[in-house]
């Protein structure tokens, strides 16, 4: 059975960093596309980061220049630095990938989330 263990969250100032971190663990062939979400208290979830296995990286516009992502493929781990962050960061942080089981065609999977709160 594949899971996604996200880590690295916290309460931070603003101004302030985090790095979080989403191993994904069991059997399967491949990962393809990861991603991280996140979701607001009354939001809904959106997309904040993405890379493609091949590091192809897109952003949302609202963390470019601030967030970065990146990968390793050999731990099957996805990362996500956060620089600059404000308070409308806080949010719970999803850990998504796109995972090719053993026997099974690709299909998404997500982590239980990791809560940001970023303090003024």
């Amino acid at each position: 059975q594949v899971q996604l263990v996200e880590s690295g969250g916290g309460l931070v100032q603003a101004g302030g960093s985090l790095r979080l971190s989403c191993a994904a663990s069991g059997s399967f062939f491949v990962i393809n596309a990861m991603g991280w979400y996140r979701q607001a208290p009354g939001k809904q979830r959106e997309l904040v980061a993405g890379i493609s296995r091949g590091g192809t990286e897109n952003y949302a516009g609202s963390v470019k220049g601030r967030f970065t992502i990146s990968r390793d493929n050999a731990k099957n781990t996805v990362y996500l630095q956060m620089n600059s962050l404000k308070p409308e960061d806080t949010a719970v942080y999803y850990c998504n990938a796109n995972i090719v089981g053993t026997y099974t065609s690709a299909r998404d999977y997500w982590g239980r989330g990791t809560q940001v709160t970023v303090s003024s």
